[in-house]
């Protein structure tokens, strides 16, 4: 039998591999990397065409069919973002003629006429405006209905997220996926020893409390801040640290401000970015994890924490009980620190509620994983390019 060229070409997806940045993996970004990882390795007979906007460090090329393309400029600013998905990435995906392009950070390119799967995450710029630089706020606002229409089909990371798009920008739920988020295998206990290790690394051997992500207004860091100095007033002395774990983001001033303030700022401490084996070893070395945030699309840090064995606090806001389910301890009201810090006491002073905690936070941990989510993602690809 005779093949054609066109019969021999082996199958493309292009993918945005934008947030697959070295040293600096976050939420998209480990999202992108690990299920990515998963995919193109269990798909050798297909050919991942990732696109990267500046030089890409060279563990994200996880096998031989993942071929990088480099489009400048670097996209990190609205101008730039605008000229990068509208005109950089249709301009190579017309030369490519993938059968399809994955996006998974909620981006995409109108002009591009190839059929385009897109991860949305949440939608906190349409719930706190305020709380998002002016110029990015627009730029989110106007064009995230738009590339909500223009995808095929699109994922996100909870029912909560998939009820978002339904009813803030009318797109149909059959065009909704929910594929969820996954935990990373180095989340799990570590030996009491290795916990003391870290303490002794991190707190100079105290019990803390740990927040984990990046600071901004979002996160409820002031009020968590706050609790923390009142929980440590309620009993007259600090018995144990507060940490947080993340890089400085955007509009600081009111944490710093609150910091200051603090009569028990020595007591805080602040680790800056961590890399997935630190973020490890310090959730599972935890007290309890503090994650009380105004808003969250899902939260990976609370199941991370729950893998390790480490109770949860969280608020009752947008998809964090959806993510948690039974085994968290539910702050009704973020805005009000006295909550957030009785919370804390409850933790600190009944061993065995938290011990409760950590039993249900397995159980609950057990639903998600990035084999899941990697294999929900491909199936939708593979719908997909069946159409095509």
């Amino acid at each position: 039998m005779i093949v054609s060229q066109a019969q021999a070409k082996r199958p493309l997806i292009a993918v945005n591999a934008r947030f697959l940045l070295h040293n600096k993996l976050e939420g998209i970004g480990r999202f992108t990397h690990e299920t990515l990882k998963i995919i193109t390795q269990a798909n050798p007979h297909i050919d991942f065409a990732f696109l990267f906007d500046r030089a890409y460090p060279p563990q994200f090329i996880y096998g031989k069919n993942v071929i990088p393309h480099v489009l400048y400029p670097p996209a990190r600013h609205p101008v730039l973002w605008y000229t990068w998905f509208e005109w950089r990435v249709p301009y190579l995906l017309k030369k490519l003629k993938p059968q399809l392009f994955f996006s998974p950070d909620g981006y995409c390119s109108l002009r591009s006429k190839t059929p385009t799967y897109m991860v949305v995450h949440d939608l906190a710029f349409e719930h706190l405006p305020q709380q998002v630089p002016p110029l990015v706020a627009k730029y989110y606002r106007y064009f995230s209905p738009k590339f909500a229409t223009h995808a095929q089909h699109i994922a996100t990371v909870s029912q909560f997220t998939k009820l978002d798009l339904v009813t803030k920008y009318q797109i149909p739920e059959q065009k909704i996926s929910v594929v969820g988020n996954g935990i990373n295998t180095l989340f799990k206990p570590i030996p009491k020893a290795q916990q003391q290790q870290i303490r002794l690394q991190y707190t100079n051997q105290k019990p803390y409390f740990l927040f984990v992500g990046a600071l901004h207004p979002r996160k409820n860091i002031g009020n968590i801040l706050l609790a923390f100095d009142a929980f440590c007033k309620q009993l007259g002395q600090a018995p144990a640290k507060l940490v947080i774990a993340g890089r400085q983001a955007w509009q600081t001033q009111d944490i710093t401000q609150i910091y200051q303030q603090l009569t028990y700022k020595d007591e805080v401490v602040f680790t800056g970015h961590l890399q997935t084996e630190q973020l490890a070893d310090i959730a599972a070395s935890a007290m309890a994890l503090v994650y009380t945030s105004f808003f969250e699309g899902f939260g990976v840090p609370i199941i991370e924490a729950m893998a390790c064995g480490t109770p949860v606090i969280i608020s009752s806001r947008s998809a964090m009980p959806e993510v948690a389910g039974n085994a968290a301890l539910i702050v009704q009201n973020p805005n009000d620190y006295n909550e957030i810090k009785q919370a804390m006491i409850q933790i600190f002073q009944q061993p065995n509620l938290a011990n409760h905690l950590t039993i249900l936070g397995f159980e609950n941990a057990k639903r998600y994983s990035w084999q899941k989510t990697a294999n929900l993602l491909w199936a939708d690809m593979e719908n997909l390019i069946n159409k095509t």
